[in-house]
């Protein structure tokens, strides 16, 4: 796929630049967002990816909304995105190569002022395990693909399959997860409101 690797996007090298055009420090977003200065350089510095409800939390940081870092898009009242170009956000895990479990590639990239981000997920047996539910601002509808996908949402757990479906408040603590060590594919809608 030559082409999705040409038009990757960089989402780490985004994040830093607008953090710098602003002038604020790793602290001061830290303050904002709730997060670890040490967690926002290894995002900054491209050694670990977030989850998209982390980029949610960066940028209301940056007082931007979530899409600003996946392409400003073009002015238009619509948006077609063929299969052949979606835009795979970048994932260096680690440097040691150490998976998360997920990945994603975004849907809408070319619509401007958008509300909702859809994204096409795969989830993947990680190699770290990461415990942490995580919370935003906002809105998600998560449509199972392919596979089988573990959700945590509060205190609920539950599996769904291909066909399922859920739909959640965000600012409840979450987290989603293959299971059986499959692969599972899956479409994410995040709402987050306007900054």
């Amino acid at each position: 796929m030559p082409y999705q690797e040409q038009n990757e996007i960089n989402v780490a090298e985004t994040i830093k630049t607008l953090r710098q055009e602003k002038k604020l420090t790793l602290q001061q977003v830290a303050e904002r967002t709730g997060f670890s200065t040490a967690l926002l350089s290894q995002i900054e510095n491209h050694l670990i990816s977030p989850p998209l409800g982390t980029l949610g939390k960066i940028a209301r940081a940056l007082e931007v909304d979530m899409g600003y870092f996946f392409g400003v898009g073009r002015n238009a009242r619509f948006t077609i995105v063929r299969h052949d170009e979606r835009r795979p956000v970048s994932r260096v895990a680690s440097k040691q190569g150490v998976k998360y479990g997920y990945s994603y590639e975004s849907l809408a990239f070319e619509q401007k002022d958008r509300h909702m981000e859809p994204f096409i997920v795969i989830l993947e047996p990680a190699t770290r395990k990461d415990r942490h539910a995580y919370s935003h601002e906002g809105e998600e509808f998560i449509f199972v693909l392919e596979g089988k996908m573990e959700v945590l949402l509060g205190e609920h757990v539950d599996v769904l399959g291909p066909g399922d479906s859920i739909y959640f408040n965000s600012e409840i603590p979450h987290k989603v997860q293959c299971v059986e060590g499959d692969e599972t594919r899956i479409l994410a809608v995040i709402y987050s409101p306007k900054t």
